[in-house]
């Protein structure tokens, strides 16, 4: 099958990409790429249409050693290697093909570079979608390498689209992570304590939470955002980093840490002791406080041994015990829910020049994005 494309003059334009310092996220830069005419055995070219930048997002790119995720969209032909591209999730058209289970004109949704475009090798095709098989993807996670056709989702709604990809992603790990706490009897605690509490991550695992209602949550926040937080109705109780010493210590509890923060980590495990049974580590929102990976020695912490949570994990188990599709049904049904939700406090921005685009991505970096806000951008 010969490469085909619906927009020949895209083959013969440049492809774009926002890039980061690996050791300095807040260095950035637009680099400029030129687009191969013909493509290889397999090669489907996609042009990104949207994306969401998060919280989330910075996650990725402050673990991007440690959990390999800078290993997903690696520069090409780049004297200097220090530079990368934070994964993100987004929704794209084929624009071209060489894949005969690929057809130019499809809407797909996946994990995107911050670029303009992005060619893959596809392979393990389905009626759902296709995946990213690429040798640099040996030995990764295929949650991230698949994308989903939009034709197949019956989930899909054209006008909720911002909200998928601002959502989806996080809402899917909020949900897994509720679900493995469930899944292990909490346990034995009574509660949850939830850090970065206006964070879209942590407010959809509020939500979960309070959907399967078997556990109460508190929300710990900065005195800026309590107001907000509070507003959402989500958490059962809100409180400041300063106030966190005013909970109830001698009540078994359950950390979710979003925040990532060393200072705001070792407070909590220093109040509630042997009392926090499990104490699990997702999200960096505070990472210029990072805490290290692991505490050892004289930095050792009381209470449950701080453990990253890796959502892929969580679904593979349940994936293997109830089959992927009632996963993916469990899962989607909640995001619905989640969505409507959202749609009473957040609202959508959407950027599509690209010299404001380190503006947008400053100020997610910094920690000092307005939480009702959600960014959606276009290169």
């Amino acid at each position: 099958m010969s490469s085909s494309t619906t927009e020949a003059s895209m083959l013969n334009d440049s492809q774009q990409f926002f890039e980061v310092k690996m050791a300095a996220l807040g260095d950035t830069r637009i680099t400029t790429q030129s687009l191969r005419q013909r493509l290889g055995d397999d090669e489907v070219l996609l042009k990104v249409d949207k994306f969401a930048l998060t919280a989330n997002n910075i996650s990725y790119g402050v673990a991007g050693d440690a959990l390999g995720y800078w290993r997903f969209f690696m520069p090409n032909n780049q004297p200097d290697n220090s530079w990368g591209r934070i994964p993100v999730m987004g929704y794209g058209d084929v624009i071209a093909s060489n894949c005969q289970s690929v057809a130019v004109g499809e809407r797909v949704w996946g994990f995107f570079p911050m670029a303009s475009h992005l060619k893959i090798t596809a392979g393990k095709c389905h009626a759902g979608g296709f995946s990213d098989i690429s040798a640099h993807r040996d030995g990764l996670s295929p949650l991230y390498s698949a994308f989903e056709r939009t034709s197949q989702n019956p989930y899909y709604q054209v006008e909720n689209e911002a909200y998928d990809i601002l959502l989806r992603g996080l809402f899917t790990t909020s949900w897994l992570v509720d679900d493995f706490m469930a899944d292990n009897d909490y346990f034995d605690a009574q509660q949850y304590l939830i850090t970065s509490a206006s964070s879209k991550t942590s407010i959809a695992l509020a939500f979960a939470i309070k959907a399967r209602g078997k556990m109460p949550s508190i929300g710990i926040t900065s005195a800026h955002n309590k107001a907000f937080v509070t507003s959402l109705g989500c958490y059962d109780h809100i409180v400041s980093y300063d106030e966190i010493t005013q909970l109830a210590g001698d009540k078994k509890s359950i950390l979710v840490d979003m925040a990532g923060s060393q200072r705001i980590l070792s407070a909590v495990h220093h109040h509630f002791s042997d009392q926090l049974t499990y104490s699990c580590r997702i999200g960096m929102t505070h990472h210029s406080d990072q805490a290290p990976l692991g505490f050892t020695g004289e930095q050792a912490l009381p209470g449950a041994v701080p453990t990253f949570f890796f959502a892929p994990s969580q679904l593979k188990k349940r994936s293997t015990e109830w089959g992927a599709l009632k996963v993916m049904q469990s899962i989607g049904l909640g995001l619905a829910d989640y969505i409507n939700f959202s749609k009473s406090f957040l609202t959508i921005e959407h950027t599509t020049d690209i010299d404001a685009i380190d503006g947008v991505y400053q100020r997610i970096l910094a920690g000092s994005a307005d939480a009702s806000i959600g960014q959606i951008i276009s290169m």
